[in-house]
């Protein structure tokens, strides 16, 4: 016997065989994120400087997070089209609407205010949305075609 109505119609929703990270984080959790990221990027494709810029804008936003959004968040990783997406999302107050619409290079010497920017600067695209109950950041980055390697000529 069972408490299951078979009236009621079951619906499984299908794994999405495109999504390779998805893990909540916090301070503790940042340098092994950053190491799954990587892994996962470099098994999707990515290599060389495209591979360390996509990184390094994955780990300004989830430093972001972890300083300004509420000192955790949580980030999604997937393919779609031919590229990377990443996704971070945190529990902080927001950025102001001048903060995000500001585009301009931080000053040499300014201590703070570098992880957009470069987020921006190193990834294909990039959109934000904030407000008072946190902020999520969603940056792009296109994946080579897999070129296989030369092979020689046959005799």
């Amino acid at each position: 016997m069972t408490n299951a109505d078979p009236r009621v119609p079951r619906t499984v929703g299908p794994i999405e065989p495109a999504l390779l990270i998805a893990e909540a984080f916090d301070r503790g959790r940042v340098t092994e994120l950053r190491h799954s990221v990587t892994s996962c990027a470099h098994e999707a494709g990515l290599r060389d400087q495209r591979l360390d810029d996509f990184i390094l804008a994955v780990n300004e936003l989830i430093t972001n997070a972890v300083r300004h959004g509420g000192g955790h968040g949580s980030l999604r990783l997937w393919r779609r089209d031919g590229g990377l997406i990443c996704e971070v999302a945190d529990q902080g107050l927001g950025i102001s609407t001048q903060r995000l619409d500001d585009r301009s290079r931080p000053a040499p010497d300014t201590a703070g205010g570098w992880g957009l920017w470069l987020a921006r600067k190193l990834s294909d695209t990039m959109e934000v949305i904030s407000g008072e109950t946190g902020t999520i950041v969603r940056i792009t980055t296109a994946v080579p075609a897999h070129t296989p390697a030369h092979q020689p000529d046959l005799p």
